[in-house]
């Protein structure tokens, strides 16, 4: 690796050759502000928060897109260096709805957070012509607000950088805004409700749809029975939301405050993971024997299943019919566990913690039904959960570990893996391994779809059967993948996509980092670890194993795959009009 020697505020340093200004500081242990700038997705220098004196330049210049050299003299932190960006500041407030107090990310905002560390107070200092913007909540799973965007153009790279590429920029000059095209509303274009837009903004112009305040109701009416499951990525991010390390697994604290805030039952959508996949692993060896449609494709990220509607919807044959484990879990709820507890199915209310924006919409999707009442009634996103235990005053850090109540709170080691991706390609694999050999698996784990690649494949001769599978994150990843299943070139036996790069742990609902630790830290990474290490430390780690997932098939399902099982864990899905 070529380096260059460069001085950065009269100190020498010596850093690879080619990289910009903002990672040479990083080096030097000294930060940079940016606004616009996220690594490898939106790296434009418009913001002009980031700009830097170097000596012999006739202007200021933006440290995220301008290279060092050798010789460099980088000063960032000079007055003049902190007026320009003050003003900067002042430009963009001028046309910022400033309601803070109640705006989502109070506290956690960009811009409020430069203001405060460079003097710019809550007044107008450019006054003048205010843009009128009306709300959009046209969607099932989010707002959007354009009177706090900054129009720092992130939304618009996350959503390109997922192939989507709904929503850009509209006009021109001071009427320039981040709209769809026409202007039309969210739900009137091909958006998948992925999130990534929401995660990757810095301030509150865009937010998932709030639905604590229906689920507090629901608590405090005495005529409802309350219950709640989290996903399998929740424990190892919740923790984020109250300053908790990058991968820490809240599990216990998490079970104890979901208790706190008056839920009936508090269960683990571990069980229905485990469930998902005893009847995808069934359905694959049907297909496989019974020459069924392949390359069979997961079901569990919603997100990735209404863009394979969109773009996709000649292809949705090779999808498998199995409901998420969200919608599995509301199903079982409301139908075995109903008639079990001698509970009205209408009574029932289940609310899902989940890592994904798009699970508000999967849960107003057809054919979700299987008591005849909606599988769940509200999912709500990391996010919402901290908030909900933030308002009612409870102290998180110093809450005892408890566990998940019995019987659906149990899971095995595969259904944790889930939240990552490949996760659920593994488990499969753990399973269907094991019923085609009739042996024992020595070693469960499959390293080779494990890691946050974009595209993951790997070949296992089962049985003398070579399977080649693939595990994709990301829609532009999926679209890939896709167009050589649409040709007709696909190699592949089995495909797992997941829309949020890197899976659940990177989803759309989980908390929202600063730029900074964007940039600078693999989020996938650190959170994905700490679901790895539990399915290493649990006595079960196959999700055929599963007591509370055998106990549902000998008194309600019968076997994987069977008549009762399709009617009340598959679904069917529906081509979409694809419009940008």
């Amino acid at each position: 690796m070529s380096t260059v020697n460069i001085k950065i505020n009269g100190v020498d340093y010596t850093v690879p050759a080619g990289i910009s200004i903002l990672e040479a500081a990083r080096y030097a242990g000294i930060e940079i502000p940016t606004l616009c700038f996220l690594k490898d997705i939106n790296e434009i220098g418009a913001c002009r928060i980031c700009v830097v004196e170097v000596k012999g330049a006739r202007s200021l210049v933006t440290a995220c897109v301008y290279p060092v050299n050798e010789g460099m003299e980088v000063f960032t932190n000079t007055e003049k260096v902190r007026t320009s960006r003050r003003h900067t500041l002042e430009l963009i407030l001028s046309t910022h709805r400033k309601n803070c107090l109640s705006c989502v990310r109070n506290g956690n905002c960009e811009l409020q957070k430069l203001c405060k560390e460079y003097g710019v107070e809550d007044e107008d200092y450019y006054a003048g012509k205010m843009p009128q913007f009306e709300f959009d909540d046209s969607a099932a799973h989010m707002v959007r607000d354009n009177s706090k965007c900054i129009l720092c153009r992130r939304c618009v790279a996350a959503c390109q950088m997922q192939d989507v590429a709904v929503i850009g920029a509209n006009a021109r000059g001071f009427d320039t805004h981040i709209s769809s095209a026409f202007d039309k509303d969210l739900a009137d274009v091909s958006c998948i409700s992925c999130g990534q837009c929401i995660v990757n903004c810095p301030t509150g112009a865009i937010y998932e749809k709030d639905d604590t305040a229906k689920v507090y109701a629901a608590i405090n009416d005495p005529e409802k029975y309350v219950i709640v499951n989290t996903a399998p990525s929740i424990r190892a991010t919740l923790g984020e939301a109250f300053g908790m390390h990058i991968g820490t697994n809240v599990e216990g604290k998490m079970v104890a405050a979901l208790r706190r805030l008056g839920f009936d039952k508090v269960f683990d959508t571990n069980f229905s993971a485990d469930l998902t996949i005893l009847e995808e692993a069934n359905e694959l060896l049907d297909r496989v024997t019974n020459g069924g449609v392949l390359p069979m494709i997961t079901s569990c990220s919603p997100g990735w299943i209404k863009y394979c509607e969109h773009y996709f919807p000649t292809e949705l044959d090779h999808l498998s019919t199995c409901k998420s484990p969200q919608q599995m879990f509301g199903a079982i709820i409301k139908t075995w566990y109903a008639k079990k507890m001698n509970i009205d199915p209408a009574k029932i209310v289940v609310v899902s913690i989940m890592p994904c924006t798009a699970k508000k919409f999967e849960t107003k999707r057809e054919d979700q039904a299987a008591s005849g009442y909606p599988d769940v009634d509200y999912a709500l996103t990391t996010r919402e959960l901290a908030r909900m235990i933030s308002s009612a005053g409870i102290y998180f850090k110093n809450l005892p570990d408890e566990e998940f109540d019995n019987p659906l709170g149990e899971g095995t080691g595969a259904a944790v893996i889930f939240g990552a991706t490949g996760g659920v390609m593994e488990a499969a694999l753990r399973t269907a391994v094991e019923k085609l050999t009739g042996e024992e698996l020595a070693d469960v784990e499959f390293k080779e779809v494990r890691g946050t690649q974009g595209i993951k494949e790997a070949t296992y001769n089962v049985n003398g059967m070579e399977i080649k599978v693939c595990a994709a994150s990301g829609t532009a990843n999926a679209k890939k993948v896709m167009e050589d299943v649409k040709n007709g070139t696909s190699p592949y036996t089995f495909i797992e996509i997941m829309a949020c790069p890197g899976g659940c742990v990177n989803g759309g609902g989980q908390p929202v980092q600063h730029a900074v630790v964007r940039n600078f830290h693999d989020l996938k990474a650190l959170r994905a670890s700490a679901l790895y290490e539990e399915d290493k430390n649990l006595p079960k780690r196959k999700s055929h194993e599963s007591e509370a997932v055998k106990t549902v098939y000998a008194e309600f399902l019968g076997e994987p795959g069977s008549h009762v099982a399709h009617e009340v864990l598959h679904t069917s899905y529906i081509p979409r009009r694809k419009y940008k």
